[in-house]
Formats: structure tokens, C-alpha cells, sequence
């Protein structure tokens, strides 16, 4: 066998665990879909860190999802609370055999975070979120940055020259 086809474990890990956490943020996207919430993958925020899903529903209000497809990753995550002042509802995204348990513990906050199950075709949400709702100022910023983003990455899928402009006004 010629030493390029050789995948080392980590790599074949880690390509197995994307595939995992896409499968799960495309179900959330169409149980959100089924329910006027849509949805951005990868979305920045302003203190540097980057949310798996962020969507805002009918009424303007904002979700982020944190997806999770191993238990190294869900106990290892010492970010996640810096998504709560980015957003109205906060859920875990897993898949169906993960096991949650740990999220009922009081340092996962479970009276402030939902948890969502998903696999590739749907999800389902086994604890709903509590709203926590933004200051109104801070809600409008947050879903003029979440607009202005896919806007630019609509643009980007159009003329991929635009990527070399920067959005102003991030930070």
C-alpha cells in the first residue's frame, strides 16, 4: 500500500467527527426550518468566538447551538458560557447516542440551556431553553451582524472576489 494512502487515526478521527457534527447541525436546521427559525453555521461573534448555529425566529429573537458529538469535546468545552450574552435561547446540540446525563449537572447551567438530539434527517427537542432575553440594543446588533454575514457569504458563493473585503464594524 503506498504510504500516501495511509489516513493516521487522528486525522480519520477527526474527519469522522465533522461528518457527526455536520449530520447533527442539518437536522437542527430543519426542525428550525419546520419552525421560522433559520439558521447560520460558523457564525463570528464579537468576543472572538464562533457559534456552531446561530438563527433568529419570526420575532427576532436569537438561538445558538452548541453541537457536541463526543464526550471528550462536550466535558472538555470550558467556552460555551461565553455564547449565553450572544443570544435569547442557548441549546446543546448531540447526537442520538452521545450520552447527556452531564448537562444535567450545575456546570452545564441546565437552567439556562435546552438540549436538542439530532441525527442527518431531523431533531428533536428533548430540553427546551429557557429565554433569557437580550437588552433590545444588543438584539438588534446581533441580528444586524447575523444578516450582514450571510449576506456576505451569499455574495462571497456569487463572486468569490468579494472575499477579499472585510466587513466593518466587527469588534
Amino acid at each position: 500500500m503506498p504510504e500516501s494512502a495511509v489516513v493516521p487515526l487522528a486525522s480519520a478521527s477527526a474527519a469522522a467527527e465533522e461528518r457527526a457534527s455536520l449530520a447533527v447541525a442539518r437536522g437542527i436546521c430543519r426542525l428550525f426550518a419546520r419552525n421560522d427559525i433559520w439558521c447560520l453555521a460558523e457564525m463570528p461573534l464579537r468576543n472572538g468566538r464562533r457559534a456552531d448555529l446561530m438563527g433568529v425566529d419570526a420575532k427576532g429573537r436569537i438561538v445558538i447551538v452548541e453541537i457536541k458529538v463526543s464526550r471528550a469535546d462536550l466535558l472538555g468545552d470550558g467556552k460555551w458560557p461565553d455564547y449565553l450574552a450572544h443570544c435569547d435561547r442557548y441549546y446543546w446540540g448531540l447526537p442520538p447516542q452521545l450520552d447527556r446525563a452531564c448537562l444535567d449537572g450545575a456546570p452545564f447551567l441546565p437552567h439556562a440551556c435546552g438540549v436538542i438530539v439530532a441525527d442527518g434527517y431531523d431533531a428533536e427537542i428533548v430540553r427546551p431553553a429557557p429565554a433569557l432575553p437580550l437588552a433590545p440594543a444588543r438584539r438588534r446588533v446581533e441580528v444586524e451582524r447575523l444578516a450582514r454575514t450571510a449576506l456576505r457569504r451569499q455574495l462571497v458563493g456569487l463572486d468569490p472576489h468579494c472575499a477579499a473585503w472585510e466587513m466593518s464594524g466587527e469588534g
